[in-house]
């Protein structure tokens, strides 16, 4: 009986220290999640004056717009980019802040990117591909202006056709070739 009494009790603390495992587990999770920025809390991050403040406390909102930025699904930045949301803010920004926040936000929104064509559908990407050298021909001789010096142009590129050969399947490569190619026809739109 009493053998069996402590049985019970050792099981009895196992189940409790499980519980409360899980309970801390499943707090943390919950507590993530609603620290987790949403394209709107980002959005209005964005909106937020840098002003003249600080070096220092331009950096410090620099790099806390980067890694909100980074937080987002591939999805959720696209929603951004459709709305023109970082726009003002990157205007805004010097050409070295520029550069600082194309370091730090450039590698996770290609790698998404590629992430994103390697799962497309083969005719959805062909309906992007076209789409795109559509609007690329489009906009031929038209000079886009842009709020971005020519060596942060070149980073983006150079970081974007890093991911293209890093990341993308050969299925993704062979259905963006002429996208590529279009691309080095017209010097990557210079």
């Amino acid at each position: 009986m009493r053998y069996r009494a402590r049985y019970v009790k050792f099981w009895m603390k196992i189940g409790l220290a499980l519980a409360a495992v899980w309970a801390i587990a499943g707090g943390a999770i919950l507590l993530a999640r609603a620290h987790r920025p949403t394209p709107q809390s980002v959005a209005a991050y964005f909106s937020e004056d840098l002003g003249p403040a600080s070096d220092a406390a331009r950096k410090k909102r620099i790099e806390k717009a980067a890694i909100m930025l980074n937080q987002l699904t591939f999805e959720e930045r696209q929603q951004l980019r459709r709305d023109r949301t970082q726009d003002q803010f990157f205007k805004s920004l010097t050409p070295e802040e520029q550069g600082r926040f194309l370091d730090a936000t450039l590698p996770t929104g290609f790698r998404q990117m590629m992430e994103n064509f390697n799962r497309m559908d083969p005719a959805k990407r062909k309906q992007f591909v076209d789409r795109a050298l559509s609007q690329m021909k489009a906009r031929e001789g038209n000079a886009p202006q842009r709020p971005i010096d020519d060596a942060n142009v070149q980073k983006i590129v150079n970081q974007g056709m890093r991911s293209f050969y890093n990341d993308a399947s050969a299925e993704v490569k062979l259905d963006m070739a002429p996208l590529i190619e279009e691309m080095q026809k017209t010097n990557f739109g210079r």
